[in-house]
């Protein structure tokens, strides 16, 4: 070698190389988006694009939120940092008041010479830590979300916050809704940086299914709303804790003279669940066949993912809001050049683990010393690694642990609650108070004391 290259040789050995030879990351979020997906399992939604990127990825089966609430959940992932009793707890959480200083995902690739921009809802306040985190102003639609087209909806005021309909179906274009708008706008980024000579990062941050369910006409259409299979375990858990809630965010909204919780109700809103993610589906769609165009996939992580679960129905709950499987898992698929495709992983992964993997997948090495999760690019490698044992989750009243088998979790007022998520994957019966799971409560409520850092696999403790 040159002596004239032995220097710079040194500097890239030493993590510092150049940043326009770094991967390109496109980071796609999908607002209250349970693994209600084809490439999951689930035939009935039509996902064909987000089936597509999971054959050329690897899909997480197993990944977990750690607030099941969009503001918190988006604010605990983009920091690296976990909930605490006042830290991260509401749907309007605001990383900078929360984390004062904390270094984000963004600012650090930011400083590592990414030019990053932020489109639709990644943070849930468009300007929180705007300024060190992306190069140019966070952007979204004039409209939000709750914004409805279809005329008849203006005689449909109510709800508890006096808004328009829980649903509506009128026959307009994509782009008449935000997802669409949103859409449009990442792919004319997507044009724009593809003439600059250093690496992006672009999130684009997906609005639908969350609520109210609204979108294009031709999307319902994809759908037989007599045929679909309802939720069959409509009774609350048995030997709940008495804490246990669901959301009662859907009550915003005018429900369109349906009973709730009737079969009307549970058919309408699972079609327009449905319906939604069909629509956002075919605008992930867009933005991947843009990546394609460009020929730019093959220097681009893509990674895909829902701030958190979701009911559907099960125990008469819409929505998020509770420490109930449902709520806290969520999906999450990564595509990346140089690595295998067409992967399921089953080991348990969380979201805060998002922010040290995409570091470490760029060839970069973080300098925020502050990390609360574990980087899992080498499940990437071989997803049947051994990995971490738990998960831990928390929402208003409650902390949860997810393990292998369990969700298990302990409540303000010290009631408990346990699942088998392998006999019970409903989650029908709460086994906190039978006798011959003791040693089981123990055991988990001992590693819910002793946190995070005692259920990762020697090899990959911080």
């Amino acid at each position: 070698m040159s002596k004239r290259l032995l220097p710079f040789a040194t500097f890239c050995l030493m993590g510092f190389c150049p940043v326009y030879a770094k991967p390109n990351i496109l980071f796609i979020a999908i607002d209250d988006l349970r693994p209600e997906l084809g490439c999951f399992g689930v035939k009935e939604v039509r996902s064909p694009n987000i089936d597509k990127l999971a054959t050329g990825g690897t899909i997480f089966k197993r990944a977990y939120c750690q607030v099941a609430v969009c503001g918190a959940s988006r604010a605990s992932l983009m920091t690296g940092l976990r909930p605490t009793q006042k830290r991260f707890l509401k749907y309007d959480t605001f990383a900078e008041k929360d984390a004062p200083g904390a270094m984000t995902l963004a600012e650090e690739l930011k400083n590592f010479g990414y030019h990053c921009i932020s489109n639709g809802k990644i943070f849930h306040h468009l300007n929180d830590t705007a300024k060190r985190s992306w190069n140019e102003n966070p952007w979204k639609p004039d409209m939000g979300g709750a914004y409805f087209l279809d005329p008849k909806s203006k005689s449909m005021i109510g709800g508890r916050k006096k808004r328009g309909p829980v649903l509506e179906s009128p026959k307009v274009d994509d782009n008449a809704y935000p997802d669409g708008q949103i859409a449009d706008k990442t792919i004319a980024d997507l044009k724009r940086m593809k003439k600059q000579d250093k690496p992006f990062f672009i999130a684009c941050g997906f609005k639908k299914p969350h609520l109210p369910f609204y979108a294009p006409k031709k999307y319902w259409d994809l759908y037989d709303r007599a045929s679909l299979e309802l939720a069959e375990n409509r009774e609350y858990p048995q030997d709940a804790p008495s804490l246990l809630r669901g959301s009662g965010e859907i009550h915003n909204y005018h429900n369109r003279g349906m009973k709730y919780n009737s079969e009307e109700w549970h058919r309408a809103c699972l079609h327009g669940y449905y319906a939604c993610v069909s629509y956002v589906d075919a605008q992930v769609g867009k933005v991947l066949k843009t990546l394609d165009d460009l020929n730019l996939r093959k220097n681009t992580i893509i990674v895909l993912w829902g701030d958190h679960g979701w009911h559907l129905g099960e125990h008469n709950f819409w929505g998020k809001h509770n420490v109930m499987h449902l709520s806290t898992r969520s999906p999450l698929i990564v595509s990346a050049p140089g690595f295998k495709s067409g992967q399921a992983c089953d080991r348990l992964v969380e979201f805060v683990d998002l922010y040290p993997t995409l570091i470490e997948m760029t060839g970069l090495r973080s300098v925020n010393k502050g990390l609360e999760g574990t980087s899992f690019k080498p499940l990437l490698g071989d997803p049947h690694l051994k990995w971490k044992s738990a998960a831990f989750s928390k929402f208003g009243p409650a902390e949860s642990l997810i393990t292998n088998r369990f969700n298990y979790a302990e409540f303000d007022d010290g009631q408990k609650m346990l699942f088998d998520l392998k006999a019970d994957p409903d989650e029908n019966v709460n086994l906190a108070a039978s006798p011959e799971y003791n040693k089981t409560l123990n055991r988990l409520g001992k590693i819910l004391k002793n946190g995070w850092r005692s259920v990762l696999p020697p090899e990959t403790k911080p």
